[in-house]
């Protein structure tokens, strides 16, 4: 009796392993299933990724920017809940030109910047532009903080300028980007460093001579007249080796003479820097007399694109701008 229930014994301890075995192959099992289930959703992931990179590669390279154009806007709207602010609006800005942007306030001008400079995101419409290395790329597919990189930069209508800093760090803030060393370097001032800073400040002191500020290099912007301090913004733009320079209305605030400088200024960037300038400004004369190609918009919608000759004469911009009966 007592062989028998050992015997016993020894049938549960084999069937009881061999389910436990059982249970341990399919613990492993299902292990393998979850990894092989989590990879091929991984690659599923990377698949749609890929497709959709693909898909805007072949987007992009189906479309080609006319000869000389640096800026071509293709049916940019931009809306805020009813409000429509800028209408299926299309222009083309030359390379090397000063394009000028008009209309009232309330027009959409800034909103237009806004969304070239990617500050306002929109899926109405595209943005083409030729970017520092003569590649085209479509703006609206890169992030803000990116912008710059591409070789746009932008003025707002307000002086930025960082108060605690002299006009000198102001530009070498501006000038961020064009260092190679990393955190390690900057903190322990390594010999790359010192290498890139050198060239750096004197990039920066080249553009404060250029623009006759040398004698404000190490002053404060506080106190400052505010025509200089629109000249130093401009000089700061120059330090991220733009392609274009987007200025929101930099006319305004200034009297005449320095008005009259201002001009000179940016005619100058234009031919020594070979810089794109694109600007909306309000001051008839002096977009009139230093602009190529101007635009003018109202209520978002495209009136009349020409030259300062050709939108004096237009009707509808002398009725709306000009003072036209």
């Amino acid at each position: 009796m007592s062989k028998k229930i050992n015997q016993i014994k020894l049938n549960w301890l084999i069937q009881r392993k061999k389910a436990l075995n059982l249970k341990i192959d399919y613990y492993k099992l299902q292990d393998k299933v979850d990894r092989v289930t989590s990879l091929k959703l991984k690659l599923d992931h990377i698949n749609k990724s890929i497709e959709k990179i693909v898909q805007l590669q072949d987007n992009q390279n189906s479309y080609s920017i006319d000869e000389g154009v640096i800026l071509d806007i293709q049916n940019l709207t931009m809306k805020f809940g009813g409000l429509t602010a800028v209408d299926d609006l299309s222009f083309k800005v030359k390379k090397g030109e000063i394009f000028g942007l008009i209309g009232p306030n309330g027009a959409g001008k800034t909103t237009i910047f806004n969304c070239i400079t990617q500050f306002y995101k929109t899926p109405h419409g595209r943005t083409f532009f030729v970017n520092n290395e003569n590649e085209l790329v479509n703006l609206s597919e890169i992030a803000v903080h990116n912008v710059i990189k591409e070789g746009v930069v932008r003025t707002f209508q307000n002086i930025e300028l960082i108060w605690e800093l002299s006009i000198l760090e102001n530009l070498l803030i501006a000038g961020h980007t064009l260092y190679t060393s990393n955190f390690f370097d900057h903190l322990f001032r390594t010999p790359k460093y010192r290498r890139e800073d050198k060239v750096i400040r004197a990039k920066a002191m080249h553009i404060l001579k250029e623009l006759n500020l040398e004698a404000y290099t190490h002053v404060y912007p506080l106190g400052l007249p505010y025509g200089i301090l629109k000249l130093v913004e401009l000089a700061r733009t120059l330090m991220t080796n733009p392609s274009l320079i987007i200025l929101d209305e930099p006319a305004a605030g200034l009297n005449e003479q320095e008005t009259e400088k201002l001009a000179q200024t940016i005619k100058k960037i234009q031919q020594d820097f070979k810089a794109t300038i694109f600007l909306v400004e309000h001051d008839m004369g002096f977009v009139m007399n230093l602009c190529n190609t101007i635009c003018a918009i109202s209520f978002g919608k495209m009136l009349a694109i020409g030259t300062p000759e050709e939108i004096k004469k237009h009707p509808k911009v002398q009725e709306a701008y000009l003072g036209g009966e």
